[in-house]
């Protein structure tokens, strides 16, 4: 049987968690921004089906989805030229990733990092989703037959899941029906460390405000806390390797290059045998004018949730388009009777 030629098509999701920062950014939503435009089809979805593997407050939920959106849409996804929706809006997601926990094996979730580093000692009591839902991503991803999934390092193990889901669904019911995506592992700054622990990833429950950059702190904020930023005494090397046992050095110079779409070579190129005093400035304002553009539109839109809804309605019917013919060829090749 001959392989068929697949649409070049991005898909990528992000949990609706609440307290985005700059990790979430330069990490996820800059990359998908940057994949938009004529060699790929992009479909962005706000991954609230995820969120609920753990218990969430209804109404957080519903504020952290709409903040999820205002991020994306202030960043620079754009509705027209992208698919952007909430997950739940589009039942092919969970009705697919049904059928994948029949194809999926006990064996392969049970080698799942991710579950074993949330679920740690109390792994009998939690939630059936938690530990399924690498099903559901993998449903989120062959919904839409994506081709390439941006991810970090840590969600490598997914896709490579997906890749493992779609080859035995396509064995097992002898088609060559479900493409094996690929992820898209890149960028200088995929890993965004923690502003006073360089050996700690920044994250939005860190002990101080001033250990991260939230998406939604003003331009006066975003100075002050990168200018605070912890480093050592001495100046910038001439090469990357130099910033080898330098934890918060190689932190700030990645995420310059992050900001400005240089590589981290460049970086230290340009401000080899530059002081802090120097450099933390040279930042700071890169940041500023970066960033508080984003945190002030997100505040706009955050304000205005009848038009983030209107958004996401619109962009869940664009994916029920994709998702609901491939769907219902599933059901076919399963073998599945639907007579209305």
């Amino acid at each position: 049987m001959n392989t068929p030629a697949f649409t070049p098509r991005v898909f990528s999701g992000i949990k609706p968690s609440g307290g985005l920062q700059l990790g979430n950014y330069l990490g996820a939503i800059k990359r998908w921004v940057d994949m938009q435009g004529p060699d790929f089809e992009t479909v962005y979805c706000v991954v609230d089906l995820h969120a609920i593997t753990v218990w969430q407050d209804p109404a957080e939920l519903r504020a952290s989805t709409h903040e999820v959106a205002a991020a994306l849409i202030a960043s620079g996804i754009d509705p027209e030229s992208s698919v952007l929706f909430n997950q739940s809006q589009v039942s092919a997601h969970a009705e697919l990733g049904w059928i994948f926990n029949c194809v999926a094996r006990v064996g392969w979730m049970n080698r799942m990092t991710q579950f074993k580093d949330k679920a740690g000692k109390n792994a009998e009591n939690v939630s059936l989703g938690l530990y399924a839902y690498p099903s559901l991503m993998a449903a989120d991803i062959l919904a839409y037959h994506a081709t390439h999934v941006p991810v970090g390092e840590d969600q490598k193990q997914h896709v490579e899941l997906t890749r493992d889901i779609a080859n035995k669904f396509n064995h097992d019911y002898g088609v060559e029906f479900f493409p094996v995506t690929e992820p898209v592992i890149e960028g200088p700054a995929m890993r965004v460390m923690n502003l006073r622990d360089g050996n700690k990833k920044m994250s939005k429950s860190g002990d101080s405000d001033m250990e991260r950059i939230n998406m939604l702190d003003g331009a006066d904020l975003i100075a002050k806390k990168f200018k605070k930023a912890r480093t050592d005494p001495a100046p910038l090397p001439d090469n990357l390797e130099g910033l080898k046992d330098r934890p918060e050095a190689r932190n700030l110079v990645d995420i310059y290059a992050g900001l400005s779409d240089m590589t981290s070579e460049a970086v230290i190129s340009e401000y080899a045998g530059a002081g802090w005093g120097q450099f933390k400035p040279a930042l700071a304002d890169l940041a500023v004018a970066k960033l508080a553009p984003i945190s002030d539109e997100m505040r706009r839109l955050m304000d205005d949730p009848g038009e983030l809804d209107q958004i996401l309605g619109k962009g869940a019917d664009k994916a029920e388009a994709i998702a609901r013919p491939i769907l219902e060829q599933v059901y076919d090749i399963v073998g599945l009777v639907r007579s209305r």
